[in-house]
């Protein structure tokens, strides 16, 4: 059964994998229904929203369609100013908006080894506030694992949003810029079942993991924790299925789940 949240997060999976960005933008169903997300009442469905439109807006192509979506620059608009939304809502809100209304301009001929570099995190460009960090889990392999390292992410004051790729046993985390990567590597560590490498590139493209020292320093928590995180319980087996099938998004752009999911949104919104 479909509901606003789980589509809205299983569209931010999909849009995280840059193979995607396009086929989601171009579907007639998808960006508008994610414009009315954005008057959603749940917080939780905002986020997650916004999140996604910040993965699509790194395809430099999707901007002038976003852009000119009816309704998509009012709404980000009115969500930076509206009342009582949490601070990463209000920040992601006018990040997106900034970037959609930025004037176009040349793109710039890179070197290889720029473009692989810059590549490697989907905010650090453009965002001075927030980073993305990419950690390998050495013990993430199970529904009860991944839920030890949800809570434990969940306490750190500084982490706005993460997800996971459990057949790889990665977790791309979204902070604040001022927060430590150790801070992160020391929450995991203290699940005792658990520890984390930052995976980066070198200059040749190739991945390699960066072993993290957890800080000796007390880590700063979260007094309320947000709920938006999956409460339902997957199988890892079925987790390896799903990030199979999301990865193929583009090679299967009218698949049942993007079809169903723009089904929905239009049921949804349009009576």
């Amino acid at each position: 059964m479909m509901d606003a949240l789980s589509v809205v997060r299983q569209l931010r999976d999909l849009a995280s994998e840059p193979q995607n960005r396009e086929v989601i933008v171009q579907d007639q169903g998808c960006l508008p229904g994610l414009v009315l997300f954005l008057d959603h009442q749940n917080p939780d469905v905002l986020l997650a929203t916004l999140q996604t439109l910040r993965y699509l807006a790194e395809l430099s192509p999707n901007i002038s369609t976003m852009k000119n979506e009816l309704g998509m620059m009012v709404s980000l608009e009115n969500l930076t100013g509206r009342e009582g939304l949490s601070i990463d809502i209000t920040a992601l809100a006018k990040e997106v908006f900034d970037i959609l209304s930025a004037p176009a301009n040349p793109v710039p001929r890179t070197s290889e080894r720029e473009r692989r570099k810059k590549s490697q995190f989907f905010i650090n460009s453009t965002n001075k506030k927030a980073k993305s960090v990419t950690l390998h889990i050495q013990g993430l392999d199970s529904t009860n694992t991944r839920g030890l390292c949800e809570e434990a992410l969940l306490k750190v004051r500084g982490v706005i949003s993460f997800t996971f790729q459990m057949a790889s046993k990665r977790c791309t985390v979204r902070i604040r810029s001022d927060l430590p990567t150790e801070s992160l590597a020391s929450a995991i560590a203290a699940t005792k079942v658990l520890s984390a490498q930052q995976v980066v590139k070198n200059e040749a493209g190739e991945e390699v993991f960066i072993p993290l020292n957890p800080c000796g320093g007390e880590v700063q928590q979260n007094s309320a924790l947000p709920d938006y995180l999956p409460e339902e319980e997957e199988s890892p087996e079925k987790e390896v299925d799903r990030a199979v099938s999301r990865t193929t998004a583009k090679q299967d752009s009218n698949g049942s789940w993007l079809n169903a999911a723009a089904g929905f949104l239009t049921k949804t919104f349009y009576w």
